[in-house]
């Protein structure tokens, strides 16, 4: 089953949630839209640290110059991305599919990254960090996607780990625990293979 890897903020571990499934499940990674970044981008990331023979990278729908919001990156190139110009590529294998942000990041005015779920027909890993913040931001998170009826598969902490906040967002998402991240003093192929081997894979 292909997954959209979706985040409560940017920043928080999206890019190596995506490395670490695909390494672990050979699927293929597409991140759709680029925003700044375009020499050491997230599917730049994926090409460095990932060394499963099976997974594909597809490039990007948009690559935009500008580190910013997508919508104002585009705007800033004149350009406007649409949501019929973001099609799943052509592949045989499934795929994880990487937002530009959090959930709630536009791409243009009435087009945000949580419509991408919908859009593409892919249910939802969402990734949690701690900070001062993360149960809000999670639980909000959460509650946008369940409202607008978008299946998701479950939650994946990244970094530090803080027991209670996050047996109190799983208490009140009632979202499965997919698995967790530790914390990398060192980002290495060898480090990301370590963790994608020991991840609990059946989903």
């Amino acid at each position: 089953m292909s997954f959209l890897i979706t985040g409560i903020h940017t920043g928080i571990g999206k890019t190596l949630c995506s490395a670490i499934i695909c390494q672990a499940k050979g699927f293929d990674y597409w991140k759709p839209v680029q925003a700044g970044s375009l020499e050491d981008s997230d599917t730049n990331f994926i090409q460095k640290y990932v060394t499963n023979p099976a997974v594909k990278i597809h490039p990007e729908a948009y690559r935009l110059k500008m580190a910013t919001s997508p919508h104002f990156a585009a705007a800033n190139e004149n350009i406007e991305i649409e949501k019929d110009n973001i099609t799943l590529p052509e592949t045989d294998n499934n795929i994880i599919v990487e937002t530009a942000g959090g959930l709630m990041t536009p791409f243009a005015r009435n087009f945000f990254n949580i419509d991408l779920a919908a859009h593409l027909n892919l249910p939802v890993i969402l990734v949690s960090n701690n900070y001062l913040g993360s149960i809000n931001h999670t639980l909000l998170s959460a509650e946008a996607l369940q409202k607008r009826n978008i299946p998701v598969k479950g939650i994946v902490f990244s970094g530090e780990k803080v027991e209670a906040t996050r047996s109190y967002i799983l208490e009140h998402t009632q979202l499965p625990h997919l698995f967790t991240i530790p914390f990398l003093q060192e980002m290495t192929k060898e480090n990301i293979a370590k963790v994608a081997a020991v991840i609990n894979t059946n989903f």
